[in-house]
């Protein structure tokens, strides 16, 4: 039990500081090197843990911990609200309709998705994470959080995904303005080449964002002059998901 104690506390850790050096999280605990180091690898290979792409002597989160939120959510009343209304919205667009929630900053992760019939579509695998300033999902969320947050992502740097990334504060300030005018937010291959979707927020009782929901598609269907219609559909969809959450 010592062993799975110190895993866990491990794993909360690299949560908190990630990315973290196995020479900070040894300083932190007060343990051996070598034993820190052997902790880290066990959660990598068991998908808990992994390399920092950036900086391999760094460690963060896994897929694997990112996968065990969205199957927790599946009994919450945010899962059950937005189900129903995803299906009638993919059978009204014939398009993926995927639900994310934001992980605090850190990004978005698909919790749920209803696929279209077309032999070529779009695919998100449920604990799939994103960028919140490169994304749909992420930037409709975003645009209903403090400033002061939306200062915060700014100030750690907005990294460039594509050319048509938004990486400049000013750009991106402007373009939440838009969205929260809106009601909806777009991302045309901002994130992963030939991917485009049409989110809007999922909101609470105050005001706050739990989720977005998505109309996503290959670049190939995606129609600048149908974004209206779809921004509509999908933020009526968003709306009915608040609604139904709240017992309305």
């Amino acid at each position: 039990m010592k062993s799975v104690t110190r895993s866990l506390r491990v794993l909360e850790a690299v949560a908190q500081h990630q990315p973290v050096t196995v020479g900070e999280l040894t300083k932190l605990f007060g343990l051996p090197k070598s034993t820190v180091q052997r902790t880290l690898v066990t959660l990598a290979e068991a998908g808990w843990l992994r390399a920092n792409r950036k900086d391999t002597t760094r460690w963060e989160i896994g897929a694997r911990v990112l996968a065990v939120r969205p199957a927790a959510l599946q009994g919450s009343s945010l899962f059950a609200a937005a189900r129903e209304p995803m299906v009638r919205l993919r059978d009204e667009v014939n398009e993926t309709i995927h639900l994310s929630v934001p992980d605090a900053l850190q990004g978005m992760v698909v919790v749920d998705r209803v696929d279209c019939d077309h032999a070529v579509r779009t695919f998100h695998t449920i604990g799939d994470t994103s960028p919140l300033h490169a994304t749909a999902v992420g930037r409709a969320v975003l645009a209903h959080l403090p400033g002061r947050d939306v200062e915060e992502l700014v100030t750690g740097g907005l990294e460039r995904f594509s050319d048509t990334t938004p990486v400049d504060p000013d750009e991106l300030r402007a373009e939440l303005d838009q969205i929260r005018s809106d009601g909806y937010a777009v991302n045309r291959n901002q994130f992963r080449p030939d991917v485009c979707a049409v989110a809007a927020p999922v909101l609470d009782e105050d005001g706050a964002p739990l989720a977005a929901v998505a109309i996503s598609m290959p670049d190939a269907r995606y129609d600048a002059e149908r974004v209206p219609t779809w921004g509509r559909l999908v933020a009526d969809t968003a709306v009915e998901i608040t609604q139904r959450r709240m017992g309305a």
